[in-house]
């Protein structure tokens, strides 16, 4: 089914009683095909466009619609000055390209390329899905064909041929698929205890202990926690604090413990290293788990009481705490996702750097919640949407990291969550991709999902 729905351009703005045009919203129902196709297109013989030189042809391809209309879906790379171009390999989902629908007319054509967007049409041809899968054979040489040449020209035979080199098929798997196979996500969370986020005994802390309601870490905490332990098929959580000086010594840690944590049997039996904790602890170090995110919000408020928030804020340590744990699973069995609550105030942006790229190469992700009413700058440029992190002029091998500033979810009171469900799809929002990347380009495909559960039936016997 498409529905079409025609959109005035001028409608209350624009030149009074001129109309500017018409935008046509157009919209068919997806089919669930995942798969997609690795195709590669060459061609022979071109018409010749240029005055002087040759063409610099590329190709555009589009979808038939149920209408009868066609929708631009890919457009190849421009192959400069050559009537005899090889245009590189694409990919294309069979979805974008036909709708799962084998049959379905895809049209082709073929421009050659001009500065001022002026292209050139050389020619055009049809095909479809199934076609193309014929893959590199006699039946997939295409005349291009300029309608108004061959209509001119008696003589017109075509104006080249555009020849299909290669053609695979990819079933595309998800980030749910790979979860299904047995994958395992661990979260692990790392809590600021600097400084900088104020005495807590004071109401304009960030740590402050209010005896009637949550702190501002204690609701980032809550609503971030409960989104993501969803993920965590044991739900039992690393808590880690950074930037205090613990008792009884007054020792300043940036990698330590909550406490206290309930211990877990599957710990025990090497779910990860417990040799690979840190010496200098508050909780105990073969027990830094804690059960779901309320025991996670029990372990902070009890740390919070034991320790004196002090600094500098150290992001390195606690990443590469989990680092040490993500370098020994490479499997595709297991994947980390580290959650730092922070105020935003960081102390070793360089090394954290480093940690990023060296963490770029492991199965592992970072999710950062600012909270307070800072800036963020810093956190803006470890997220490395717009720059990818680099570090001694190596770039981070993929994008890991995800800032969310807790301020933009909360009403003005700061006591009440606007929308749940938009934090929750911008804590998450990167971390399917960021795992996928992963598992691509370690060619790690997800296992076998197991079948379902079925009850033993119990069969009744009688005796006559």
């Amino acid at each position: 089914m498409m529905l079409i729905r025609r959109v005035p351009t001028c409608q209350n703005i624009g030149i009074p009683g001129k109309k500017c045009g018409t935008i046509i919203l157009t919209a068919e129902e997806l089919n669930c095909c995942r798969d997609a196709v690795l195709m590669q297109f060459c061609a022979n013989k071109l018409d010749k466009k240029d005055f002087f030189g040759k063409s610099d042809p590329f190709l555009v391809f589009y979808r038939s619609n149920e209408d009868g209309s066609f929708t631009i879906c890919h457009k190849t790379e421009v192959v400069k000055n050559t009537l005899n171009p090889i245009w590189q390999a694409f990919k294309i989902s069979v979805r974008a390209l036909c709708n799962g629908d084998y049959d379905r007319t895809v049209k082709v054509e073929v421009y050659d390329w001009d500065r001022d967007g002026s292209h050139d049409f050389i020619g055009e041809f049809t095909t479809s899905y199934r076609e193309l899968s014929r893959g590199q054979s006699q039946f997939n040489i295409y005349e291009v064909i300029n309608p108004k040449k061959k209509g001119k020209k008696k003589k017109y035979t075509n104006s080249g041929t555009v020849t299909l080199l290669s053609f695979v098929v990819e079933t595309e798997v998800s980030f749910l698929d790979y979860i299904k196979g047995g994958t395992q996500i661990n979260f692990t969370v790392a809590i600021d205890f600097t400084a900088s986020n104020g005495n807590p005994t004071q109401p304009t802390s960030l740590h402050y202990m209010n005896p009637y309601q949550l702190n501002a870490y204690g609701m980032a905490l809550k609503a971030v926690g409960e989104i993501v332990q969803d993920y965590d098929s044991d739900k039992m959580f690393p808590a880690l604090g950074f930037g205090a000086k613990l008792p009884p010594d007054g020792r300043i840690s940036h990698e330590f413990a909550l406490l206290p944590c309930c211990w877990n049997t599957k710990a025990a039996l090497c779910r990860v290293r417990v040799d690979l904790l840190p010496a200098n602890h508050n909780g105990n170090p073969q027990n830094p788990y804690c059960d779901g995110i309320e025991g996670v919000m029990e372990a902070y408020y009890r740390s919070l009481k034991s320790v004196q928030l002090y600094g500098p804020t150290n992001f390195a340590p606690v990443i590469n705490h989990v680092a040490r744990y993500a370098s020994s699973v490479k499997d595709g069995s297991q994947y980390f996702v580290l959650l730092i609550v922070t105020d935003g105030v960081i102390s070793d942006m360089a090394q954290t750097k480093e940690s990023i790229v060296n963490a770029s190469k492991l199965p592992m992700s970072i999710i950062i919640v600012g909270v307070g009413p800072a800036e963020f700058d810093a956190m803006v440029e470890l997220d490395g949407d717009d720059v990818r992190v680099s570090s001694r002029g190596k770039y981070a091998e993929r994008d890991i990291v995800q800032f969310v500033p807790f301020r933009d979810y909360i009403d003005r009171s700061g006591n009440h969550i606007l929308s749940m469900a938009r934090l929750a799809k911008d804590v998450l929002a990167e971390i399917p991709e960021q795992f996928l990347s992963y598992m691509r380009t370690r060619g790690i495909k997800p296992s076998p999902a197991p079948p379902p559960y079925t009850p033993p039936t119990h069969v009744l016997h009688t005796q006559i």
